[in-house]
């Protein structure tokens, strides 16, 4: 909800709103194609294969049919980035070029000034690093360092790079001199306390530092290299209230536009590596953070890449990372169209291993970025395709070795729905390793072991013809709201069943009575909840409305349930003279019944036929 206890005045927040366009601001985040009248993408907010993530330019509004998620262009924001109102209205005010007065809104609550004080304390001390690194005698040696490396000084500046000095506390010095705490320096895991409770030392020490950033380039953690053969040979920071490893990507800011531009992103696994990429002119690239690669990594880049290409080192290690993350990129990512099968160039995710000796900042160093890019476009493999390389190079081609192979990939190729890839698929398995069709087919074609085998989810009673009515009911207050003025609106609230529906539709009216044509303004003043999703959901329905489908709509409703209360009193009057023996008014009612019974299945049908000729 947008909470007006901020005190930013109202017309400021509505002049933001219209100034914004939020078709402009998802589509930094979402790739977008037409849909009609809306506009359609991945959601942002939880994996999916299929677009449901709707956006409708004309209401300033957005709807997750998956998963829910609703709102104007300032929810958008508090939920894609994490923000508070006060912080989405700055940010989209700053953008629309909008002024606020000066001293707005009033102090801010305890969450969000430790969220600002832990966004200022990364900020100088990305500074100081940087500084050492660049102005310092003490820095002379990482320079040296980055030099041998390659690294230029635009990719330094560029990246923000830094030196932390071998000293035990030069930082915290230097922050606690600024006004900033020692606990909320250990907060932001920037230092760290002693064992022996005497006090607190600096976490980075004779390191080469790499500023992480999250999507709006604010410094929210650090990483760490030595500059010998110490370990551990890279540190990284703790996770705190604005940093989490399992969703941020070292480069992702730089590399959004230029992702969603060529429609592919390349993923590494080290800082060096996404820096020599990206100084050569590949800037559609973003690494892991130390760890492997995450659900909610793949989520982010999947917003702005249709193509994602993991890059691996020929080492034991770099495969052994490239199998543990397939079943996971498969799953998150991985759409198994026909074409990936033998044109691996089409397929959405990707595998490319380098050339034995080499990592992505070595090849591209010794050969360039051209040669790189060529790489990426002849060797790189689709995941079933890299599987069953894997599988070869693991097991070999004796008899032995095909029996695990095929025991290996069967659970990979029942995952393919498509029963016209999975063909495909055996077919290339096969002739890879010279095996009959026939024996990989007989082998689907046994009972998976019932370990995998999903429990069954019950299905949900689906909804009657009066429950459907009243969704329309609401989607035609929000809609055709000059409708609301002639019909008895109290009449027709007072026969909702549905608490959901009915707490929607008294929001509608409350609102379409001050300002009807202004939305995205109804959705701002509701809590994240049941409530606001039905309401964005039902608003983008594109249904043509007229002044006589309306009135149609309600009347049938009216109708249905007056012989809905009616059925009601007859079932209690049945059992009333069930209980006083009386059989021939017992006969009388059961025909009156059964006589009812007959016309709602005729209104229920009537109902499901006008929907679409109604209007």
């Amino acid at each position: 909800m947008e909470k007006r206890a901020t005190l930013i005045p109202e017309d400021k927040i509505a002049a933001i709103r219209r100034a914004v366009d939020i078709a402009e601001v998802v589509a930094e985040t979402v790739t977008l194609r037409k849909a009609g009248k809306n506009l359609l993408g991945l959601c942002p907010f939880h994996a999916e294969k299929t677009p449901s993530f709707t956006v409708s330019p004309e209401k300033q509004i957005f709807h997750c049919f998956g998963c829910g998620a609703g709102g104007n262009v300032f929810s958008f924001l508090m939920r894609r980035d994490g923000l508070s109102f006060r912080e989405a209205v700055r940010l989209l005010a700053r953008r629309a070029g909008i002024d606020l007065p000066e001293g707005l809104p009033p102090k801010p609550g305890r969450r969000e000034e430790e969220t600002e004080l832990l966004h200022r304390a990364n900020r100088l001390a990305a500074e100081f690093y940087h500084r050492c690194l660049c102005r310092e005698p003490a820095g002379a040696a990482a320079r040296e360092y980055l030099a041998r490396r390659g690294v230029s000084e635009t990719a330094i500046a560029n990246f923000e790079l830094g030196y932390a000095p071998a000293s035990w506390d030069a930082l915290i010095a230097y922050l606690t001199r600024r006004g900033l705490g020692i606990a909320l320096l250990e907060k932001a895991g920037l230092a760290v306390p002693r064992k022996n409770g005497s006090g607190h030392y600096d976490r980075f020490r004779n390191r080469i530092v790499f500023p992480i950033r999250d999507e709006q380039s604010r410094v929210v953690a650090f990483g760490g290299r030595v500059l010998d053969a110490s370990t551990p040979k890279y540190l990284n920071s703790p996770e705190t209230p604005v940093y989490r490893k399992r969703e941020t990507l070292y480069g992702f800011d730089r590399a959004r536009e230029a992702c969603r531009a060529q429609g592919a992103a390349f993923i590494v696994e080290g800082y060096l590596d996404l820096i020599a990429l990206h100084q050569r002119g590949i800037e559609n690239a973003v690494a892991t953070l130390g760890t492997a690669l995450s659900l909610e990594q793949i989520h982010r880049l999947s917003r702005v890449a249709g193509r994602l290409i993991l890059v691996y080192d020929s080492d034991e290690a770099g495969l052994r990372s490239a199998r543990r993350c397939i079943d996971l990129f498969r799953k998150a990512h991985a759409d198994f169209r026909r074409g990936d099968v033998f044109r691996e160039e089409e397929a959405d995710t990707q595998i490319l291993v380098l050339p034995q000796g080499h990592d992505p900042d070595s090849f591209v160093g010794r050969h360039g970025a051209e040669a790189f890019l060529e790489l990426a476009r002849s060797r790189a493999m689709s995941l079933v395709t890299f599987l069953i390389e894997n599988a070869v190079r693991t097991h070999g081609l004796g008899t032995e070795g095909k029996i695990r192979i095929v025991h290996e990939l069967i659970p990979t190729l029942r995952e393919i729905d498509d029963p016209v890839a999975r063909a495909l698929y055996v077919q290339k398995l096969a002739e890879r390793i010279g095996l009959a069709e026939t024996v990989i087919l007989e082998r689907l074609k046994a009972p998976a072991p019932e370990a995998t085998k999903p429990a069954a989810v019950p299905r949900a009673a689906a909804p009657s013809a009066a429950d459907r009515m009243e969704e329309r009911l609401v989607a035609m207050m929000v809609q055709f709201p000059e409708i609301l003025s002639e019909i008895d609106v109290e009449a027709v609230l007072a026969e909702f069943r549905d608490p959901e529906l009915l707490a929607a539709a008294r929001t509608i009216l409350d609102h379409g009575r001050e300002a009807p044509d202004r939305f995205a303004e109804l959705l701002g003043r509701l809590e994240e909840g049941p409530v606001r999703r039905r309401i964005s959901a039902l608003a983008l329905d594109e249904e043509s409305w007229t002044r006589k489908g309306c009135l149609n709509l309600v009347g049938r409703f009216l109708e249905i349930r007056r012989r809905q209360d009616q059925a009601i009193e007859l079932q209690k009057a049945i059992e009333k003279a069930e209980r006083e023996r009386n059989d021939a008014e017992l006969e009388r009612l059961l025909l009156e019944k059964q006589h009812l019974a007959r016309r709602r299945r005729q209104e229920s049908r009537a109902l499901l036929k006008g929907k679409s000729t109604e209007a």
